[in-house]
């Protein structure tokens, strides 16, 4: 099994909305991707609410089967339908990929 762990900071607008829209917004579009893509076991997605200097908004924790999965859904159209928006509403991106 591989975990595959995202933590972002958001920007203070983007898209039209502010930081707490696009939280929500970005949580539930990650989470819609639970059951839909193949290797995918488990995904949430949960918001800070410390909001401290060192603190990331929002984290994804991700459980897939294999590398192999991992590399499916980076790829995965569902997946690819999100990133751009990630990319719009994001300053700051921290991954770690491990396996179990």
């Amino acid at each position: 099994m591989v975990k595959h762990i995202v933590m972002w900071r958001l920007k203070p607008e983007a898209e039209g909305q502010n930081r707490a829209e696009n939280m929500v917004r970005l949580k539930e579009m990650l989470e819609g991707l639970n059951g839909r893509i193949p290797g995918l076991i488990r995904l949430e997605v949960g918001i800070d609410y410390i909001g401290g200097e060192t603190s990331s908004d929002l984290v994804l924790y991700s459980e897939l089967v294999d590398r192999e999965a991992l590399d499916s859904y980076q790829s995965h159209p569902e997946h690819q339908a999100v990133v751009p928006f990630v990319r719009a509403v994001t300053s700051e991106r921290r991954a770690v990929d491990f396996d179990c």
